[in-house]
């Protein structure tokens, strides 16, 4: 039995795992990350590979990165969260790692390992979005990801949802991301809480003097605080309102919510979202409605996407 290793790299932390050929993970280990440091993110991927090689011989090395990647998965183009700006990532990690690494965006290797293991099987069209720091996006046609001419299709959390909006990390104002992700949870929560601080009260208990964060948002909303669940829902609402958008565009048999938030705060926001789809899917009665549903692997998807990667590539694997 083969293994690989795979490593997810976030905006706050490193996370690998020695995975099987059937999509086990049979050991795995963590870093913090520094997101504006990437000698020391590569230093810290070479550290934590080399402390499960030492236990395991594997055939190769899977990278889920957050950003755009080449379309020969060797560089990072460009990360909103994280300081890559044409970046030779995978040269600097074999130099220091001595093995050969293939790098692949964090939300297509999560979407993959949905599609060949969790509850992408059986579907030949799926959607996966990933909500964490940022917003993460992944499409599978046909059984096949799309990656796009130059490497960088499918940025879905870098679509437009309002003209001239938010500012987003990408550069640009108005992305998905900046109203569906933790960044844009936690930039909401610290605003309501500046203009209206008596009903902000709640969630800063729940921070104890620190910055408010999503997790902040959801302990409060869990216990019934309005404007809490407000937040969520608007989260919820943007969700939803994109998803419908695409559904218009890839038509996919089912859509998978990943990443941290959702294993946090799922089930506060999913409701919504699912109402916000149907109320904006166009041509509705008169089409198949594509499933939601949260990703069965969780959090250590984009870990078995990235190893199953560097097994055989992704274009070559012919589905079961």
């Amino acid at each position: 039995m083969s293994l690989t290793i795979g490593v997810d790299i976030g905006g706050t932390n490193i996370v690998a795992g020695v995975v099987t050929s059937t999509g086990t993970i049979v050991a795995n280990a963590r870093r913090a990350t520094d997101p504006t440091d990437p000698a020391q993110i590569e230093t810290d991927v070479a550290d934590v590979v080399t402390e499960l090689m030492q236990t395991h011989d594997v055939v190769g090395i899977g990278i889920a990165a957050a950003g755009f990647v080449s379309a020969n998965r060797r560089e990072m183009l460009f990360a909103p969260n994280i300081a890559w700006r044409n970046h030779p990532l995978a040269d600097r990690l074999e130099r220091l790692i001595g093995h050969p690494v293939i790098i692949e965006n964090d939300a297509n290797a999560a979407a993959w390992a949905e599609y060949r293991f969790g509850n992408g099987q059986g579907k030949a069209d799926v959607v996966m979005l990933t909500l964490g720091t940022g917003l993460g996006g992944a499409i599978i046609t046909g059984g096949d990801l799309v990656r796009g001419a130059f490497g960088a299709g499918a940025e879905l959390g870098h679509v437009k949802v309002v003209p001239d909006g938010e500012a987003c990390g990408c550069g640009q104002r108005g992305c998905w991301e900046a109203y569906a992700s933790g960044t844009a949870l936690a930039r909401d929560a610290q605003r309501f809480a500046r203009e209206f601080a008596t009903a902000a009260k709640p969630m800063l208990d729940q921070a104890g003097g620190k910055p408010l964060t999503g997790a902040h948002v959801t302990a409060a909303a869990r216990l019934g605080d309005q404007a809490a669940l407000g937040l969520l829902h608007q989260f919820g609402r943007y969700l939803g309102l994109g998803i419908a958008t695409l559904a218009a565009v890839t038509d996919p048999e089912l859509v998978v919510i990943g990443g941290g938030i959702t294993g946090v705060a799922g089930d506060l926001i999913l409701p919504t979202a699912r109402e916000y789809f149907v109320k904006n899917l166009s041509g509705r009665g008169h089409r198949g409605e594509l499933q939601i549903l949260t990703a069965k692997l969780g959090n250590d998807a984009g870990i078995i996407g990235a190893a199953d990667s560097a097994r055989t590539p992704a274009a070559d694997i012919v589905p079961a």
